[in-house]
């Protein structure tokens, strides 16, 4: 049976840190060289964050174990998530990817770096990993004794919260008090000194108070600053590709053209990669400008729903079989148009780049105005999307089961969408019933431009 020694819940990555850290001093304490400390805690951390990332929360046990004659220092992170459906699938692509793959690479990384590891996945019942390192025969016996004496150090670590620092002064100021009624009743002298040093603690007390409310405020405001910078980084990622692979493809006809002597071509590819670069341009001062001025303070201008959709087209590859239709006129608003342009982006690349039917595709965009919002549709005749898929395709990191193994697809465009109207206070959705998906966002119909407005 395995000694315990430490549990800790991870629900973020200041447990992700927690739960390193306490690796690397468990690893010293049973007397690990140096390496196998830091070999041992980056495992442990590696796991650790695929909880947070992919589940959101789980425990992480320390404990020593026995096998074969040895000691070994164990840690076993357990969630109760989804399960691993392919892990053989990870293990194989792992041994033939580059090193700039990331999808699985932490589960395949902790593997090398321990001396035993096991990985026990049930689907929809949870995962639970199991890391040990091997602990010198010279190290120390770890006791009932020891080990209190380890988490008493770990418990001194911890500093007081701000709410047990005012309880404590709270204390403090009630036994003043008690002490101050105690000498009135012994001299009704210093009753006026007693009130003067009352009214102080209270003015004290306030203080405290307003101070931990600050602290309170700006601690919110930097996790949702660290949201958006996290969101954002991926939207710069995501949404960059696709003028990139543009790009790429004009560059590989570019050479073949040159190569074969054919300078005609290759001099009618030039406005094509000037006219991408011109547009991934276009893109990175938008999203730059989103990153740099704020959500709410991000610049707003008429835009024409219908030129957007035409930029939008115009940069997407769809093969010529495709059919698109589009409304005979469409709205003009007052608005953020790098919004729209990611939103459309992101919905007509999918419904082109997951249709199984391309001979017979067609795409057709609509909207309707429905009391103080203009509904938006993108509808395909493509596979369509499965019930159980229609909730989560909307979360970071989510693609339908059968596309997750393409290598043009992030599994953020969706996401992406969904962070925008939420910053508009609107929403989406999708429809979807057999064949055929229809994609429905909402709009503030406060935003419509009119044409005496539009005019002047």
């Amino acid at each position: 049976m395995p000694r315990s020694l430490l549990k800790i819940n991870i629900a973020n990555e200041l447990d992700v840190v927690l739960a390193y850290r306490r690796a690397m001093q468990l690893s010293e304490k049973t007397g690990m060289a140096q390496a196998n400390q830091t070999k041992f805690a980056t495992a442990v951390s590696e796991i650790c964050r695929n909880v947070v990332e992919h589940v959101g929360n789980g425990t992480i046990q320390f404990g020593i174990v026995q096998e074969s004659g040895h000691n070994y220092l164990e840690a076993r992170v357990s969630d109760r998530g989804r399960g691993i459906g392919n892990l053989d699938q990870i293990y194989d692509r792992a041994r033939y990817a580059s090193s700039t793959a990331t999808r699985g690479m932490g589960i395949v990384n902790s593997r090398k770096l321990v001396d035993f590891f096991e990985i026990k996945t049930e689907h929809e019942q949870g995962t639970a990993v199991t890391l040990r390192k091997r602990i010198p025969t010279q190290s120390p016996v770890v006791t009932k004794s020891l080990k209190e004496v380890w988490l008493q150090e770990f418990n001194d670590e911890e500093g007081i919260s701000p709410y047990a620092e005012i309880k404590k002064q709270n204390m403090q100021q009630l036994e003043l008090l008690e002490k101050l009624r105690l000498r009135n009743l012994e001299a009704e002298q210093q009753l006026q000194e007693i009130r003067r040093l009352n009214l102080q603690l209270q003015h004290s007390n306030f203080e405290i108070q307003t101070l931990s409310e600050e602290r309170e405020r700006r601690n919110l405001e930097l996790q949702k600053v660290n949201a958006d910078l996290d969101a954002f980084a991926h939207t710069v990622s995501h949404d960059l590709r696709s003028p990139l692979q543009n790009i790429g493809g004009i560059i590989n006809f570019l050479e073949n053209s040159l190569q074969t002597g054919n300078n005609e071509d290759a001099a009618s590819l030039l406005p094509m990669l000037r006219e991408q670069a011109s547009k991934m341009d276009k893109l990175i001062t938008g999203i730059l400008a989103y990153s740099l001025a704020g959500h709410h303070s991000l610049h707003r201008q008429i835009v024409s729903v219908r030129v957007v959709l035409q930029k939008v087209l115009e940069s997407l590859f769809i093969p010529a079989s495709f059919r698109i239709i589009l409304p005979d006129d469409m709205p003009t608003l007052y608005t953020q148009e790098i919004y729209f342009y990611q939103i459309f982006s992101n919905l007509l690349g999918n419904a082109v780049k997951y249709h199984d039917r391309p001979e017979e595709a067609v795409i057709e965009i609509a909207y309707s105005f429905e009391a103080d919002h203009i509904l938006f549709t993108v509808q395909d005749n493509g596979p369509g999307i499965a019930p159980e898929d229609q909730e989560q395709i909307f979360s970071k990191y989510e693609s339908l089961g059968h596309n997750l193994t393409r290598s043009d697809s992030s599994g953020l465009g969706l996401a992406i969408v969904k962070r925008i109207l939420e910053e508009k206070r609107s929403d989406v959705w999708v429809e979807s019933e057999g064949r055929g998906a229809r994609f429905v966002f909402s709009w503030p119909a406060s935003e419509v431009v009119t044409e005496s407005e539009e005019n002047e």
